[in-house]
């Protein structure tokens, strides 16, 4: 076992696993390349940053309003069920969106952006039930001793999907059309289908001792209040994204302070990721084995450092630069934080704690596009980034302040 967990390439070896990361980065490029052409889709519509918040909250409300029942459901269904049935909704939310950029369906669109937003409602509800689902049947396809290793070949694919899928989005979009764009979404869609179903079902894990719904979902969430360690790494996660993340407002530094048009949006989305993936790919080489609860802290400070020098740039390079070092920062605390909540989360109550985690951290990702959608409304886009970057530097304080278990803990076992 010694063995397994010095070879960076074990999970790997595992065929489930690979079907399973390949269909994963699939379905994230497609969500990835969706992202950025309704982004500018709106943002050509309206002109309005707060618009392009609003993308967020479409996405984030139903999410967030199915994810504890979601993550329940994932602990007495079979995994894979839910996860295809998912997948198949977004599927047709993205079969839509082609729709409507035909001549028939942009008359839909003639009165406002209501209808896609309306499809993004639904592409959040479909996510809200995918996410607990995927995180927790992949440690069903591999040794707990590689759990580590599978999280960081894990991040390295979605990375990859995420440098990918925005650059492919932009380049479709701005050499080929809207609808060449939504039509690649969809295709890729439909290729992660297939992917999810070749992998064998997984047998449901044995049921928790909790009796009826609302009994199973509090244990769930009480497991996650309880462990200082996954709340504070949660939380830490969660107000990063919300007050630090700048990609909502993208558009309107690709457009009007970086000049850099539908193709340098398609970099600029890339860049996180491109950082995410190289700092992934050192990691599975070099794994985190010492003072993980110090590098946690110190990595989301350095995202919220980016964030600011992000807002300050008006350099189409330096921009780039230091969003690969976000990304870079990022992707240590998505690895860390993975490893802890698989580590420290039984198999039969997985579902309902990734649904917490989903609900602080994932749908953090959309709640912040609204929160950056309205600062920047109310204070101006530069100004509105620079404010979440020293909001995020200042939960950094607080939690390195109170959760002494975090900033102690050495090594996860």
């Amino acid at each position: 076992m010694t063995e397994l967990k010095l070879n960076p390439y074990a999970a790997l070896r595992v065929r489930d696993f690979r079907i399973f990361i390949i269909s994963r980065l699939f379905i994230t490029l497609a969500i990835q390349i969706q992202g950025v052409v309704v982004g500018w889709q709106i943002y050509e519509i309206t002109k309005d940053p707060l618009s392009l918040g609003l993308i967020g909250l479409a996405e984030a409300l139903p999410a967030i309003t199915v994810s504890l029942y979601a993550g329940h459901l994932a602990d007495i269904v079979e995994r894979k069920k839910i996860i295809l049935f998912c997948v198949a909704i977004l599927s047709l939310c993205s079969l839509t969106l082609v729709y409507f950029t035909t001549d028939t369906g942009a008359f839909i669109l003639k009165n406002g952006t209501f209808p896609i937003y309306s499809i993004i409602f639904f592409t959040g509800l479909a996510r809200g039930f995918l996410s607990p689902a995927n995180f927790s049947f992949m440690p069903q396809l591999i040794d707990r001793a590689l759990y580590q290793n599978a999280i960081t070949w894990n991040s390295t694919i979605w990375q990859g999907a995420a440098v990918g899928g925005p650059m492919v989005g932009g380049l479709i979009y701005g050499f080929f059309g809207i609808t060449a764009a939504y039509a690649t979404d969809a295709i890729l869609v439909m290729i992660a289908i297939i992917g999810y179903s070749i992998i064998p079902n997984r047998p449901i894990p044995p049921v928790s001792e909790e009796q009826g719904i609302y009994e199973k979902i509090k244990a769930g969430i009480k497991f996650v209040f309880k462990n200082q360690i996954i709340l504070s790494a949660i939380s830490l996660d969660l107000f990063a994204v919300l007050f630090g993340g700048a990609v909502a407002l993208l558009p309107i530094f690709a457009d009007e302070i970086l000049h850099a048009g539908k193709i340098g949006l398609g970099f600029l989305r890339s860049a996180p990721a491109i950082g995410a993936l190289i700092m992934a790919v050192y990691i599975t080489y070099h794994p985190i084995r010492k003072q993980i609860g110090n590098i946690l802290l110190w990595c989301v400070a350095g995202f919220g450092f980016c964030m600011i020098g992000f807002a300050l740039s008006t350099s189409f390079i330096l921009s780039m630069i230091i969003l690969i070092l976000s990304g870079m920062f990022d992707c240590v605390s998505v690895i860390v934080r993975g490893t802890l909540i698989h580590t420290l989360t039984p198999d039969n109550m997985k579902g309902r704690v990734s649904a917490v985690n989903s609900m602080f951290v994932g749908s953090s990702n959309e709640i912040g596009m609204l929160e950056s959608g309205v600062t920047a409304k109310l204070l101006g886009v530069i100004p509105s980034v620079i404010f979440g970057g020293c909001m995020t530097l200042a939960v950094v304080a607080t939690t390195a302040w109170k959760a002494t278990k975090l900033r102690a803990l050495d090594k996860v076992h």
